[in-house]
């Protein structure tokens, strides 16, 4: 057992090491070979500063506005003080970087100015749209420079059953309208939308960017399916390789791109088909209309269907001004009542490229384009014709495209109509 002498002898002895403790760590010894520690007072918050445009905010006054109509950038910046001088300079080294008169109306831009009694403005930042940036340097050295916004991307799905047009179902759901241009692009060769009705459905998978996770623009859509009249038509897009330009495929390896577009519009209704016996509006005659009649409001952009030669942009009594174009040896396609054409004779046009705007010129009732295709020299209905799709995948690409078009089926499958949801990115 201890004694109390014992108990003495070893409290004695743990003080003697405890003080031994702290005197060989108050002169930082270390090991050979070891750097000694360094003890600093850790501070108790550390202040970040929050940056836009790589810009710390708090190191300026920062104002933001929006481009009026009619106000351009000389105006804003004197609007700031800034001399002639100086907006000369920046205009000259803009040139090759962005053109300044590019700039419009709605447009957002930030001005950062000095936070002394001068309130000099240092830099002035223009943005086209919410995620590519011109940062103007106004300081002792003028410069111009380019940038992006740090970006996220979300896979997201869109959805609905179809009531009324294919615009009016995007807007009920609450779905950025950029995705239904989208959707009507990747199937303007295979969806007559002029058709579809009440029942029809679709589904998406898209990308959407993020700033901050605000929503700020649509991306590019991943894979699609539209039912029509029962019929399936599904849309992946597909990059064999880094080689390759990606493209939308059907489930078979198809492109969806074909000679012709169905419709010489965006977005319209079909007033009147292709018909051998029709009661013309203005006439008061039953005749023939070899054409297929699109109402639009006028102004709206008339496109080519194909890739071609302008061969007649002229007037007449009947046609109004008119746009036709030689496709190939066998297709030829006109374009009939516009307000005014976009186009010339002898012109090469591109397949969606704007040949004139819809108008009610010549015998028409209403503002409206008259849509006309001959094939072999014979007016034809467009609407009936089949058209063979553009190259199709390789043989060497189809097992893995296969598997892709697996996994996005499956996640096809698993979107609930009407319901906005973020899938996983893998």
């Amino acid at each position: 057992m201890f004694t109390h002498r014992d108990w003495a002898i070893a409290f004695t002895l743990m003080a003697i090491l405890i003080v031994a403790v702290i005197v060989l760590s108050s002169l930082n010894l270390s090991l050979p070979g070891e750097k000694a520690p360094v003890f600093t007072k850790k501070d108790s918050a550390i202040h970040v500063s929050p940056r836009r445009f790589g810009l710390a905010l708090d190191s300026f006054n920062v104002s933001e506005s929006m481009i009026q109509k009619n106000e351009f950038l000389t105006s804003i910046l004197e609007l700031y003080n800034i001399n002639d001088s100086t907006i000369k300079k920046l205009q000259e080294k803009s040139k090759y970087i962005y053109d300044v008169r590019k700039m419009k109306a709605g447009s957002q831009y930030t001005v950062f100015s000095s936070k002394d009694t001068t309130h000099k403005v240092c830099y002035f930042v223009y943005q086209p749209n919410a995620i590519d940036y011109v940062l103007y340097d106004l300081r002792d050295s003028v410069a111009v420079t380019t940038g992006k916004r740090q970006v996220t991307v979300r896979l997201e799905t869109a959805s609905g059953i179809i009531n009324g047009s294919l615009y009016e179902t995007f807007e009920k759901s609450g779905t950025d309208p950029s995705l239904v241009m989208k959707l009507a692009d990747l199937y303007a060769y295979t969806v007559d939308f002029y058709s579809i009705h009440d029942g029809d459905y679709f589904k998406v998978l898209y990308e959407q960017r993020y700033i901050k996770d605000e929503p700020v623009e649509t991306g590019a859509i991943q894979s699609a399916v539209f039912s029509h009249n029962g019929e399936k038509f599904y849309a992946f897009y597909f990059k064999p390789d880094s080689a390759e330009a990606g493209d939308y495929y059907d489930e078979t390896g198809k492109s969806l791109r074909t000679l012709f577009l169905k419709a010489p519009l965006k977005f319209s209704h079909i007033t009147s088909g292709y018909s051998l016996r029709r009661f013309h509006p203005v006439q008061k005659i039953w005749k023939t209309h070899l054409g297929t009649d699109y109402a639009a409001p006028e102004g709206t952009p008339i496109i080519s269907t194909g890739d071609g030669v302008v061969i007649e942009s002229s007037y007449t009594s009947n046609n109004g001004n008119f746009v036709k174009i030689k496709h190939d040896d066998t297709y030829t396609t006109q374009y009939l009542h516009m307000v005014k054409q976009a186009v010339r004779a002898g012109q090469t046009v591109r397949q969606g490229q704007v040949i004139g705007y819809v108008g009610s010129t010549g015998l028409a009732t209403g503002p409206h384009v008259c849509y006309r295709f001959w094939k072999n020299g014979k007016q034809v209905n467009p609407l009936q014709q089949k058209f063979p799709p553009s190259v199709p995948l390789s043989e060497t690409a189809m097992p893995l495209f296969t598997e892709y078009v697996k996994k996005q089926q499956e996640q096809l499958n698993t979107v609930n109509m009407g319901v906005v949801q973020t899938v996983s990115m893998n």
